[in-house]
């Protein structure tokens, strides 16, 4: 017989204790479809040209202690000439032994990048963690002046960038 023919012709039907997994798989199904359309929306190839930081620069310390790597690959901490492996016993001796002492580290344009993450290996290895890099801070540039009238003075220009120091 191909219906099925209820023997019993009372209220109560009999309990089925089959799980019906038809809508989980529909919203797996719908989830799987959303993760793959997004998933490509989330990753980023746009070429950008970021622009420089015009953000205000951290408070100086009183005496702040700087690590300087010239074009020759010759280190100075502070205005003394201090050999490679005389740094951490240097830096030890002017900081008396504080390895928390921020170390402002600077370096010529032409110093290698390879060159430069060495001596902040060395300070990383003499246990100097708080380095502070340096740069050239920028000054914004002011959106382009209104012609003078004749008879007035033309604004300044701008501000040369500071020597380095933060």
């Amino acid at each position: 017989m191909a219906g099925g023919i209820r023997e019993h012709h009372g209220e109560e039907l009999p309990e089925n204790h089959e799980i019906n997994v038809t809508p989980f798989i529909d919203v797996m199904l719908v989830l799987l479809i959303i993760f793959m359309v997004a998933a490509p929306l989330a990753t980023v190839d746009v070429n950008v040209d970021l622009p420089a930081s015009s953000a205000k620069p951290a408070q100086r310390p009183d005496e702040p202690l700087y690590l300087t790597v010239k074009q020759d690959l010759s280190l100075n901490l502070g205005n003394d000439a201090v050999a490679r492996e005389q740094l951490a016993a240097t830096l030890d001796r002017v900081t008396q032994g504080n390895k928390d002492t921020r170390v402002f580290l600077r370096a010529d344009k032409m110093v290698d990048y390879g060159q430069f993450m060495e001596v902040m290996n060395l300070l990383r290895d003499a246990g100097y963690l708080k380095i502070a890099l340096v740069g050239l801070e920028t000054v914004p540039v002011a959106p382009a002046a209104a012609p003078t009238a004749p008879g007035t003075a033309a604004p300044a220009p701008a501000a040369a960038p500071s020597g380095g120091n933060p």
